[in-house]
């Protein structure tokens, strides 16, 4: 699986993004975070191998999540599922 990082100087949550490479909302929400100077890694999930594939959607589905794209989880523990930039910036600090 490819882990891209995405180098930023607001480094004070550890943030990770799964997302789909042709998504018109994974890439806004890739430039969200750039525009922002968020240092974050992400993988392009339509990239993976069918069995990374797998193991993602497990990741995903264990936390609580749905199987949409993009999928943000910022600091381990908070899921955001889709593109919605006030839930984004707010558990980012932002």
């Amino acid at each position: 699986m490819k882990i891209v990082k995405v180098i930023g100087k607001k480094r004070n949550h550890k943030v990770f993004m799964y997302a789909i490479s042709t998504c018109a909302w994974c890439k806004r929400t890739k430039q969200l975070l750039k525009d922002n100077n968020v240092e974050f890694e992400y993988v392009d999930v339509d990239l993976c191998s069918d069995e990374d594939q797998e193991k993602i959607e497990r990741e995903i589905t264990k936390r609580g999540g749905r199987l949409s794209y993009p999928t943000l989880i910022v600091d381990d523990k908070t899921l955001i599922t889709g593109y919605h930039p006030e839930k984004m910036t707010e558990a980012i600090g932002l």
